[in-house]
């Protein structure tokens, strides 16, 4: 049953967790630090475009982004906000991959974020998400690599400066990390699948193939906040990083102009796929009654 709390007076409230890791605990990566340039740059800019639009904000830079202090954000923002309210979600980092364990994905990987201390699996990210109440509007935007895929290779630009690289955790990290912690990532699979009371639907995975599948859209309308995610690039692709911002939050940045842009959530996207190289093209994917969300000028709460 949908979670139908809605504000009846006043103004709506807006929420925000900005996430950006420059590395991470090698402790947890099987020896891997994974050390990037912009992604503390990326969370820092949107924590302040977020200001400017009256959002609280919180913002959690490499160590102090452990998979506890990113859970307690979303979950303590799900606790808060009713129907009309506005979460804005930002995550810049690496972008990496477990075997999938439940049967949800067709590429037999789950992808995943990389936090400090360990990573948060895209089942887990989308189990917190459905349980905001209805009515809230929820804008992820995430800088980092989701290519999860074994059918296809992942795209790799050529790195024009010292600093720019891909925001992915390379293959041999993501077995290394996986063997050494199986126990603890197969767990958490097998825990949102039980909790979610059947097999969990991966949102990347559902959406690309929405349009031709009746049954996919009945999963996709059962959630209950209105959800708009842009994402740095296509599964086949990477994120990269740069020396003051990732690619895709430079961008974002510049057409969002300090507020001068003028338009909606499908004009700003496309807006900044077409500033982008054609080696990384940035996603959109919408969950739940996100129409209403899609026409409104992006970041209002």
């Amino acid at each position: 049953m949908a979670k139908t709390a809605t504000k009846t007076r006043g103004k709506a409230t807006g929420l925000s967790l900005h996430i950006g890791l420059n590395g991470v605990s090698g402790a947890a990566y099987g020896g891997w630090d994974g050390p990037l340039a912009a992604c503390e740059f990326d969370a820092n800019d949107m924590t302040a475009l977020a200001k400017k639009q009256g959002i609280k904000t919180t913002t959690l830079l490499t160590k102090k982004a452990t998979r506890a202090a990113v859970l307690a954000g979303m979950r303590s923002a799900a606790k808060s906000l009713a129907g009309g309210d506005f979460f804005f979600l930002t995550y810049s980092g690496h972008g990496g991959q477990v075997p999938d364990v439940n049967g949800d994905e067709d590429d037999k990987k789950d992808e995943t974020w990389c936090l400090y201390d360990g990573q948060l699996i895209d089942d887990e990210l989308y189990a917190e998400l459905g349980k905001f109440k209805a009515g809230v509007r929820i804008l992820v935007l995430s800088d980092s690599c989701h290519s999860g895929t074994v059918t296809r290779e992942a795209i790799l630009p050529p790195a024009t400066i010292p600093t720019q690289r891909p925001k992915n955790m390379p293959d041999a990290v993501a077995m290394r990390t996986y063997r050494e912690h199986q126990a603890f990532y197969d767990k958490l699979q097998r825990d949102v699948a039980r909790d979610a009371g059947k097999p969990v639907v991966d949102p990347d995975n559902a959406l690309a193939q929405i349009a031709v599948s009746g049954r996919l859209s009945a999963i996709a309308n059962k959630f209950d906040a209105s959800l708009i995610l842009i994402s740095g690039c296509q599964d086949n692709q990477t994120s990269m990083d740069g020396e003051h911002n990732g690619a895709f939050t430079e961008q974002l940045l510049k057409t969002w102009n300090q507020g001068g842009f003028q338009g909606n959530y499908g004009n700003f996207h496309a807006r900044i796929k077409a500033r982008m190289p054609a080696t990384q093209s940035p996603n959109l994917f919408t969950l739940g009654a996100a129409g209403a969300f899609l026409a409104q000028k992006p970041f209002s709460v």
